[in-house]
């Protein structure tokens, strides 16, 4: 009976589209919180290691090239211009034509990351001071830090090479609705620092810390490798530049690469240009912050966007405008409904939880006091941050790259105007500042040209509704957590950690109760699917 309904019914087809959704946004998120968390614990003991050293600084620096070439390239074509391209294919012409465009793509891309890897392996005494122009100044170590990043950059270039490889394969297994190797790659990946951070550092120093990016490259792709094998994916060694299917990838693919180049130069430029200009430390103080910030945007924004992904191009390719902008409402709605009350609670508890996570070993209080009050600042950037994930896919989706491309660089100029002004006046904080309002303008003007282009006010005037809605009640948790946190007592104690524990529980439940007052919906639902699963003989009827 309920095979027939879901077969034969409009509302069967979509709810059985939303089951498979949420399935896979579950494994997408587990995936991402269990890697989230270990890079939470990567982190920590880099922190306990190394503190924010000069020596983590070049480290950062080091780090910034090889992981431009991956972000650039490769994760270009997996995010917005393969997966509808491929997924177009295997549902028009067939498994045949799906797979020569794949071994095409993936082809193309490892040599053409060869290229930029040996390019940059020949222009990196150039390229870190390009970079980082202020790097170890104030402590008259310019020289040697800039030689020892030159030297970090050259061994870690090899994971770039690793990771786009890797990053195809996650495109292929995403594009057939396969999440599950994909969510745990990057688990691996933060094994294998983790491992170098533990076992290389004592005997290699920082280097340890990027031959150990090597081996968590190689884990990425070699743990999802059985998933190719389990599609039959046909690979053939073929580089056909003619092929209209890869030029219709290339073609969508090229404003991606000036966009993700903006949004990495976005990031560069805060936690790298000018935060050398700052001083000793502010560039792992800035990078630390961004790293914890980073936390829920990845959670719920990068996770979400991503398993919902393969289905806005499927919905798309079908014409089926309709349930595209469906999802692209139902999903912000879901990742602000978590966002929101993350970006609050962590600006409220910001010293405490960069104490707790990360002073410890080499990483004193006066690294958390500059940590610290980045991420207060950088939390105003948390939500814009994970709504722009979405959105930006529901015009790639559309076969749009170009609209998101133009606001991410008109958001990369607003950010180097602010930051060339508050740098020098606010530190790290003016940084973290620069790249929060960045962003928000970013989001504010993407979602309303995506409105513009789907038609779908009625839709962005729901959204707005649900989002006020859940802005009241994190707001009240905000009240509640204003007035409490100011009577604990100093932190470092036991007895301050309880307390600190306790008041975000009662937060959070204080949240959920006014969501439940004020009827939010992403409350109601999963209220309804829990009865629903505690009365199993309701499904059936």
């Amino acid at each position: 009976m309920l095979r027939m309904a879901v077969g034969g019914s409009p509302e069967g087809r979509l709810g059985a589209a939303r089951e498979g959704l949420m399935i896979a946004g579950a494994i997408v998120a587990v995936g991402f919180l269990a890697s989230r968390l270990l890079g939470v614990a990567r982190t920590a003991i880099i922190a306990n290691e190394f503190g924010a050293s000069p020596e983590l600084d070049a480290y950062w620096v080091a780090f910034r090239v090889p992981d431009l070439i991956f972000q650039v390239l490769a994760g270009a074509t997996l995010g917005s211009a393969f997966i509808p391209v491929f997924t177009r294919l295997f549902r028009r012409e067939g498994s045949d034509s799906a797979w020569r465009l794949a071994s095409n793509v993936l082809t193309i891309v490892f040599f053409a990351t060869a290229l930029l890897c040996l390019i940059a392996l020949a222009l990196a005494p150039w390229l870190v001071p390009l970079f980082a122009p202020g790097l170890g100044d104030d402590i008259g170590r310019g020289d040697e830090l800039t030689s020892e990043a030159v030297k970090l950059t050259r061994i870690m270039l090899l994971s770039p090479l690793l990771l786009s490889v890797s990053g195809m394969v996650t495109g292929i297994l995403n594009a057939r609705q396969k999440f599950l190797l994909s969510a745990l790659a990057p688990n691996l990946y933060n094994l294998g620092i983790i491992f170098g951070a533990v076992a290389l550092s004592g005997r290699f120093g920082v280097e340890g810390l990027a031959i150990g990016v090597i081996i968590g490259s190689g884990g990425h792709l070699l743990v999802q490798l059985p998933g190719l094998v389990r599609e039959r994916m046909r690979y053939g060694f073929r580089i056909n530049l003619r092929d209209a299917p890869t030029l219709e990838v290339a073609r969508l693919m090229g404003p991606r690469v000036l966009g993700l180049a903006a949004a990495q130069a976005n990031f560069v430029v805060t936690t790298t240009f000018f935060a050398s200009k700052v001083g000793t430390s502010a560039i792992s103080g800035l990078t630390f912050a961004w790293l914890i910030a980073n936390l829920p945007v990845a959670l719920f924004g990068i996770a979400l966007s991503t398993a919902a992904f393969p289905r806005l191009a499927e919905q798309a390719a079908d014409a089926d405008d309709r349930s595209l902008t469906e999802t692209v409402s139902r999903v912000l709605r879901t990742i602000l409904f978590f966002a929101i009350p993350a970006a609050l609670g962590l600006a409220f508890l910001r010293e405490p939880a960069t104490t707790v996570l990360l002073e410890r070993g080499a990483f004193g209080a006066g690294d958390t006091a500059i940590t610290s009050a980045a991420l207060g600042f950088l939390c105003l950037g948390i939500v814009p941050q994970a709504a722009i994930e979405i959105h930006s896919r529901g015009f790639y989706a559309l076969g749009d790259t170009r609209t998101p491309v133009i606001l991410t660089v008109g958001a990369v100029i607003v950010n180097i105007v602010l930051s060339t002004i508050l740098w020098e006046r606010f530190g790290v904080e003016g940084l973290a500042i620069s790249l929060s309002i960045a962003s928000w303008l970013e989001w504010i003007f993407l979602y309303w040209l995506y409105a513009a282009r789907t038609g779908s006010a009625a839709d962005a005037f729901r959204d707005l509704q649900a989002i006020s809605r859940i802005a009241a009640a994190a707001a009240a948790m905000a009240l509640f957590l204003g007035l409490v946190l100011p009577t604990f007592d100093e932190p470092g104690t036991a007895a301050a950690w309880v307390t600190v524990f306790a008041a975000s529980i009662a937060g959070l439940a204080l949240y959920l109760g006014v969501c439940i007052l004020l009827r939010v919906e992403e409350v109601e639902e999963a209220r309804n699917r829990l009865l629903a699963l505690l009365r199993p003989g309701e499904r059936d009827s």
